[in-house]
């Protein structure tokens, strides 16, 4: 049975607490420890299902993982190239970032592998990652349309390439990023649009060679050599802030509110959402700026704010593309109209946002349209009246954003499953209950 919530109009909210580690970080720390030589700690791993199911797969493709005591998880690695053949299909669950990296791990491996995953997984396209790792020498199997369940073998004799994104994807980066280590030679990524960087941070956390180059055109290429010894390492993982927007935007948007979220992730390829809401007028600041593990974190002091609203430009997306829904809420309290541009993206996550976010909001009494790939909401100054139920197709932004809202609307609204919110944020709930929110189950 669905596990239905609903969230009231909220008192002002204050404290201080820190969200879930960094879910791109703690996916590529499982991934490059599993190739590392030696044992690596890494502290403050999420332990959402997305990022436990790439933990189950590692162990699955030879290295040792396991949970201590102290919290930390423990990794001893098999070394590049060491990859063990899976016994058994690799069961991603939700994590499209999980499957579409470890799609990249296995290529140049001479190895078989199975991957599916549930029902929303396996509705996604992998055909972005497919196409450059083909060329690389991999062999793919799939459902019409580039979806899962899909077999893939890995090159016997991988092929080093320059690549260029045809739109911007960190996924598709880090795929080609990892397989390029067990092959040959350099292989190059060249981005049009600068995508979140914690691959080539961390391949020289782990002793890789990783050359940076800005070109004239405004392109960047990244460039790995192959077959580097990778050594265990320590990685501090940041707070996700991807997750910190969620108690960000509700405490601008509940009355009274100030709170403080501790040692969040500030790389600036990931800050588009804070960026924006500084632009809206929201009071954030930040404090404490340091450098943990190659990446920038800093601790957030949020207080409620009177926003206004702006045009996010297209360039903007890649900094902030799974904070949209978020930001859409904030849109639908702020004075004016705010114009997000550029969002074709949004419709193949683990759900369609797009359509999810415009109807959510509609549902919810807010004027809101869609001009192409750019959605438009306009604010009044004051929080829509809610009051709706919102089918969230087990996507856990769509449910989070839509329960801030509700901590801000006259009438309650009530999220039609929010199981899938262990997926990138467990404690969601008793998190924000600490902080003064009132999220109950449905009856």
């Amino acid at each position: 049975m669905a596990n239905l919530l609903t969230s009231g109009a909220a008192g002002p909210l204050s404290g201080t607490v820190r969200v879930p580690g960094d879910k791109s970080i703690s996916h590529r720390a499982l991934m490059f420890g599993a190739l590392a030589v030696g044992e690596s700690v890494v502290e403050g791993l999420l332990e959402g299902d997305d990022v436990l199911h790439t933990a189950a797969a590692m162990h699955a493709l030879g290295a040792k993982v396991s949970r201590g005591d102290d919290d930390r998880w423990y990794l001893r690695g098999r070394g590049v190239g060491g990859l063990m053949e899976p016994v058994d299909v690799l069961d991603m669950g939700n994590a499209g970032t999980g499957a579409r990296l470890l799609m990249g791990l296995v290529s140049t491996h001479p190895i078989n592998a199975v991957f599916t995953g549930d029902k929303s997984l396996r509705s996604r396209p992998m055909k972005r990652v497919f196409e450059p790792l083909s060329q690389m020498g991999a062999v793919f199997s799939s459902r019409e349309g580039g979806r899962l369940p899909a077999s893939v073998t890995g090159a016997r004799r991988p092929l080093p390439m320059v690549y260029e994104l045809p739109v911007a994807s960190a996924q598709v980066k880090s795929a080609i990023l990892l397989a390029a280590l067990n092959t040959p030679g350099e292989t190059t990524v060249i981005e049009r649009e600068a995508t979140r960087d914690h691959p080539e941070l961390m391949l020289r956390h782990f002793g890789a060679n990783v050359r940076v180059e800005h070109l004239e055109d405004g392109r960047r290429a990244i460039t790995v050599l192959g077959f580097p010894e990778l050594t265990g390492r320590i990685v501090r993982i940041p707070a996700d802030p991807s997750s910190a927007a969620f108690p960000a935007v509700a405490a601008l948007l509940v009355p009274g509110s100030e709170i403080r979220l501790d040692s969040v992730g500030m790389n600036p390829l990931r800050t588009g959402l804070y960026q924006t809401l500084h632009d809206m007028g929201a009071d954030i600041a930040v404090e404490g700026l340091r450098e943990e593990a190659g990446e920038p974190v800093a601790d957030l002091v949020v207080r409620a704010s009177a926003l206004k609203g702006v045009d996010v430009p297209a360039e903007r997306a890649p900094s902030m593309i799974d904070e949209y829904p978020i930001l859409a809420i904030a849109a639908a309290c702020a004075t004016g109209t705010t114009r997000m541009a550029g969002l074709g993206e949004l419709r193949v996550k683990e759900s369609d946002r797009f359509t999810a976010v415009l109807k959510g909001l509609e549902a919810c009494g807010a004027r809101v349209e869609a001009d192409g790939d750019t959605l438009i909401v306009h604010g009044s100054g004051t929080p829509p009246p809610g009051g709706a139920k919102i089918g969230v197709n087990f996507d856990h932004r769509i449910a989070m954003s839509f329960l801030v809202l509700g901590m801000a609307t006259p009438e309650p609204i009530t999220v039609d499953d929010a199981d899938a919110i262990d997926t990138s944020f467990p404690g969601f709930v008793e998190l924000m209950g600490e902080l003064g929110a009132q999220i109950e189950e449905a009856g």
